[in-house]
């Protein structure tokens, strides 16, 4: 604030428009509201200050509205590393059950969905190679999940070799899970807090390698046209982050007997933007269906972090819990298993015709990973390694052609790919132009606004609490005056009344007589301001 120059402007109150304007930071202020008539520089000026303020604001609702847009921008980049988690890889067979395993009482109650034969064609039963025994009676329940566990392909008869990073492995570095494919497998799953894989080198023998027979003498026989009835042969492979579940029925890579396949990966690291920059969501996830709202006092069902396959999973399981009653076996939840009954008129179609509609609305996580993959393949086995790989296996020529595929994942080099959603204008930026534009147009700053605050509060304590005030005085004082008569005067006579009961005279003001002598009464200078003398009629 500018000192105050001259006693003019000091005797002034705080409130008035001339003393903040002398005092002011704000430019043109004192040109405008200075001492001084109205003139034309001092229009000029006030037309001056008028269009810096409008282009002022006008810069200022411009710059706010772009600010409450939330603009992103997309940064990709690429970035070395010394080590890398190895992705989890989940293997599939595309046959879901092994023809030797199957039951007549798992025909009965599994028929229909598996290959579309009705319970009354038992004498179909001799295609699998047993044939129903006499008087069989089926099973009262039924429970599909036991069924996939039991008659599912076994990693320990498909796996005929397997190696990481140079080093053997074995069945016991995969992790069992249910798909809608069936019975699955998952390598470096990190599941139970198992410690993850990592590499330290790109390029092939420096991640997963195995060999694997997918055992087409188990496959089922097509009877009918059926959805669930593959007509291929292989292995689906699926490599994801640890913290997705797989949807290898729709992400799934195809791998074909009689090959070698090479998959080449590079992570990327994928960040979104949460609303109203981006649409990415972190929310727990919960695939539990409730018809009625949960007991308060009940404990929480437990919850899975988000990912786009998990959002999509637990809206298929909500889903189908909801219309048919049930869950599907490779489903999360505590909803009971369907029977097959309900796997073939309720769950089955009510999936399709959700995935047609693409009803799931899964936003993209704010924090995912995934591969970028590149396949190649080459047939196995050569003629001159077909004798000895027979020999080495234990199999013929022909079924080593017809069964054996080998599949090689490997990173291609030790660096990954970020994919970052930035904030295209921030608030540090916002302010910082809004400050620009301020001290642009109207040469202001953050200490200016101050400035005008103290103004606007001088005003309010002048003007209004001062009007309130003076009021409040007024009505005190005539209320004052109420408890006396006016055209009496205060003496003391002989009945020696007490000086509160004494009237009082208006021009004697505050003097008042007492019993002992005043020493004020003999004051002349006094009584002449009390009693001025009446003024003389000249002639």
């Amino acid at each position: 604030m500018k000192p105050t120059s001259g006693p003019e402007e000091a005797q002034r109150p705080a409130s008035d428009i001339r003393v903040f304007a002398s005092n002011c930071s704000m430019h043109g202020l004192g040109h405008v509201f200075g001492p001084g008539s109205l003139s034309l520089r001092r229009g000029m000026w006030a037309a001056a200050v008028v269009l810096s303020v409008a282009t002022f604001l006008y810069q200022v609702a411009e710059r706010v509205r772009y600010y409450r847009e939330f603009h992103h921008q997309t940064a990709l980049d690429e970035r070395e590393s010394h080590r890398l988690v190895f992705p989890a890889v989940t293997l599939c067979n595309i046959n879901p059950l092994r023809r030797s395993r199957l039951t007549p009482n798992d025909l009965h109650w599994a028929g229909s969905a598996l290959l579309g034969l009705d319970p009354a064609e038992h004498p179909a039963f001799r295609a699998l190679g047993r044939p129903a025994p006499p008087g069989f009676m089926p099973s009262p329940t039924f429970d599909m999940a036991q069924l996939y566990a039991r008659a599912g392909h076994s990693l320990d008869d498909m796996l005929l070799d397997c190696r990481f990073r140079g080093e053997p492995c074995g069945p016991e570095n995969f992790t069992m899970i249910f798909t809608r494919m069936g019975k699955c497998y998952t390598f470096n799953s990190g599941a139970d807090g198992a410690e993850l894989l990592t590499t330290t080198r790109g390029g092939m023998g420096n991640g997963l390698d195995i060999m694997l027979d997918v055992q087409q003498e188990e496959y089922l026989p097509v009877w009918r046209d059926n959805e669930e009835t593959p007509f291929e042969v292989g292995i689906r492979v699926q490599i994801h982050s640890q913290e997705e579940p797989p949807i290898i029925d729709q992400l799934g890579l195809g791998v074909s007997p009689g090959y070698q396949t090479f998959v080449s990966c590079q992570q990327q690291q994928l960040s979104f933007l949460p609303p109203p920059w981006g649409d990415c969501s972190s929310a727990s996830l919960n695939p539990n269906y409730e018809p009625e709202p949960s007991d308060p006092l009940s404990s929480p069902s437990p919850s899975l972090p988000y990912t786009l396959m998990g959002c999509r999973l637990a809206c298929e399981t909500r889903y189908v819990a909801r219309k048919c009653g049930c869950r599907m076996m490779y489903m999360p939840g505590d909803a009971p298993v369907c029977s097959p009954q309900q796997y073939k008129n309720c769950a089955h179609p009510a999936i399709d015709a959700m995935l047609r509609k693409d009803s799931c609305a899964c936003p993209n996580p704010c924090a995912s990973t995934r591969y970028a993959k590149e396949l190649s393949m080459v047939r196995i086995p050569s003629r001159a390694a077909a004798r000895f790989l027979a020999r080495k296996l234990n199999r013929s020529e022909a079924y080593i052609a017809e069964n054996v595929l080998a599949l090689d994942i490997f990173f291609e080099a030790l660096n990954y790919e970020t994919v970052e959603q930035k904030k295209a204008y921030e608030m540090s930026e916002l302010l910082g132009d809004i400050g620009g534009q301020m001290g642009l147009f109207i040469g202001a700053s953050l200490l200016t606004i101050l400035e005008i605050l103290d103004y606007l509060c001088e005003v309010f304590r002048d003007k209004v609490l001062g009007y309130f005030w003076n009021r409040r005085h007024s009505q005190r004082h005539s209320s004052t005056n109420l408890t006396s008569h006016p055209s009496l005067c205060c003496h003391q006579d002989s009945l020696r009344l007490p000086p509160h009961l004494l009237p009082c005279h208006t021009a004697l003001g505050l003097l008042s007589v007492s019993s002992e002598p005043h020493p004020d009464i003999l004051d002349m200078p006094s009584l002449h301001v009390a009693f001025p003398s009446s003024p003389q009629i000249k002639s």
